[in-house]
């Protein structure tokens, strides 16, 4: 057994947990309740696919009061 497990993926959850309307995104995170459910069950592949969608609904609906990217991987 590996006594340093590499850390997972971080939860891109900023704890501003309300569901835009229009989109179907979370404000804070711009994660859908799917993604949001299935996120303690993804594999780090699909989580990094997520941070990648989550990259690319920022730039393309960012609302001026919404919560920068905290701890989003490289």
């Amino acid at each position: 057994m590996n006594a340093n497990p590499r850390p997972g993926v971080a939860s891109p959850c900023v704890n501003v947990c309300r569901m835009d309307e229009t989109s179907g995104w979370c404000l804070g995170c711009r994660r859908t309740l799917e993604e949001i459910a299935q996120w303690s069950v993804m594999d780090d592949g699909a989580k990094l696919a997520v941070w990648g969608q989550l990259r690319r609904r920022r730039a393309t609906r960012m609302p001026p009061n919404a919560p920068a990217e905290p701890g989003a991987p490289a």
